[in-house]
């Protein structure tokens, strides 16, 4: 019998025809993400999922791989405002970091029905307004290509033991998913400071911050809270919290409370005009690397960043987009610049 047979009868037996159970790496007391009952995460399913997210094989033309966009070195984001899918379109939205991704309640920056992983992948493997790994129409050529690997045909025989043909799109999708679920950071300087003791973790400055950050003077917390230092957090011992989205007073278009036409935020899903400019409120993790910042990658720094919402928003002077998103009646009241009188 040949090794990769005796591994399934191996894994058929002792009831892991999804491979084997995989270990999070987790720091001591950290609870562990919500994964679905469909995909239980394995070792072999991350493995294959690495490979793939790599790939360039994996888009219709070979020109693009999830990496293209999320870029490890910059904490699985991208530099650029705005990214480009496969065949040169640009993407609407600023393309977010995959770090502790696992623990969103939602997905994207405004859509509220993403709630798993799993959905979201289908949007930059499928999706067309932007194309961005271009794969509708090319599914059997993308398959026979991954297929002709050699390395591939071993990893999804691992991954998916019990499956007769295991080379299908519902398996690279958990295979991606599972990768995906692994990118978790908690092993940071202010997370040995604040969860395990360490009171020379972080500078004093810093510590100033933390305690500024966390104050209802500047109410950053109330949007950017918890371990993970977002609003749209959960985990297997957790609730599922409200629906996080906020306008935060980037635009007020003609200053009749409107955001540019091209993308008005949560609204467009929900049809509510009240939910004109919002969008879900970041990860802070990591944050340093993912410049640059806001749904559309307008504003370039940190220092920017902190202008901004000390200002209560963002003035456009002149142009299409002109209006004082400072006076953006629908704008989130932690954004209020009468709360934050460091200026």
């Amino acid at each position: 019998m040949r090794r990769g047979a005796v591994i399934v009868a191996m894994l058929t037996l002792l009831g892991c025809a999804s491979g084997a159970p995989y270990a999070w790496r987790l720091p001591e007391g950290f609870p562990p993400p919500r994964v679905p009952e469909d995909n239980p995460m394995s070792v072999e399913k991350v493995e294959i999922g690495r490979h793939l997210f790599y790939d360039r094989c994996l888009s219709a033309n070979g020109e693009q791989a999830c990496a293209s966009c999320h870029r490890p070195d910059y904490a699985f984001s991208d530099p650029r405002p705005l990214s480009r899918g496969s065949t040169g379109e640009v993407t609407r939205r600023n393309t977010l970091t995959l770090i502790n991704v696992a623990y969103n309640t939602t997905f994207m920056w405004a859509h509220p029905g993403l709630t798993e992983i799993e959905q979201q992948l289908l949007i930059p493997l499928f999706g067309s307004e932007p194309v961005e790994l271009g794969i509708s129409g090319a599914e059997e050529e993308v398959l026979a290509r991954l297929h002709s690997i050699r390395a591939y045909q071993q990893l999804f025989a691992a991954a998916f033991p019990a499956t007769r043909d295991p080379f299908t799109f519902n398996n690279v999708v958990k295979a991606l998913a599972s990768f995906v679920r692994s990118l978790v950071s908690f092993d940071t300087p202010f997370d040995r400071y604040a969860y395990f003791g360490d009171d020379q973790a972080i500078s004093e400055p810093a510590k100033r911050g933390l305690a500024l950050f966390f104050s209802e003077r500047f109410e950053c917390h109330h949007c950017h809270g918890g371990f993970n230092f977002t609003q749209s957090s959960t985990h297997v011992f957790g609730e599922m919290p409200e629906l996080p989205f906020h306008n935060t007073g980037l635009y007020n278009v003609g200053n009749r409370d409107a955001y540019p036409n091209d993308d008005q935020g949560l609204s467009e899903l929900t049809g509510n005009p009240m939910h004109r400019g919002r969008f879900r409120a970041p990860t802070l993790r990591n944050i340093r690397r993912t410049a640059p910042y806001m749904q559309e990658g307008s504003i370039a720094t940190l220092d920017g960043v902190l202008d901004f919402y000390a200002a209560g928003g963002h003035l456009v002077v002149s142009g299409t987009h002109a209006g004082d998103g400072r006076r953006n009646r629908l704008k989130s009241p932690f954004t209020d610049e009468s709360d934050h009188e460091h200026h």
